[in-house]
């Protein structure tokens, strides 16, 4: 398995553990409507790799260590009679998660979150919250 795809298993997984400020209920890497989930399965997580940037970190030769930076999207969905009490827990849940372990079982360098944006009251009676999650990690080319 490539190293890409090895720190998206472990930021699923690590999400998946999570249970405190909140108990995330159900995370996933295959698109899902929100609409058709239950009451039961929020808050929930789509984990989706977005762009990513790559160099040489060695010259020359047929193993050259590469640097990458890869940006995974957290699209989060909450439901909760405070809307916006609920989209602050699950920022708090997945930043103190994803500490834990900033170098996603030894597959990265660092993990850091970039960026957070909110849905402002578009989807009312469900909260969303798309966070961005910077991972650094070097490889040998050939084995990515």
């Amino acid at each position: 398995m490539s190293v890409r795809e090895n720190i998206a298993n472990n930021i699923v997984t690590t999400l998946q553990a999570v249970t405190s400020p909140v108990a995330i209920k159900y995370v996933t890497r295959e698109p899902f409507d929100f609409n058709k989930l239950s009451n039961a399965q929020y808050p929930a997580i789509l984990v989706r790799s977005a762009g990513e940037d790559r160099e040489d970190s060695s010259l020359g030769g047929s193993i050259t260590q590469r640097m990458a930076t890869i940006n995974y999207e957290l699209v989060c969905f909450v439901k909760a009679g405070v809307i916006d009490t609920a989209r602050n827990n699950i920022i708090e849940a997945i930043e103190e998660g994803l500490d834990v372990d900033r170098k996603r079982g030894g597959n990265a360098l660092d993990t850091q979150i970039r960026s957070i944006e909110i849905d402002e009251g578009s989807i009312d009676p469900v909260g969303g919250v798309i966070m961005t999650v910077r991972v650094l990690y070097q490889y040998t080319r050939g084995t990515t």
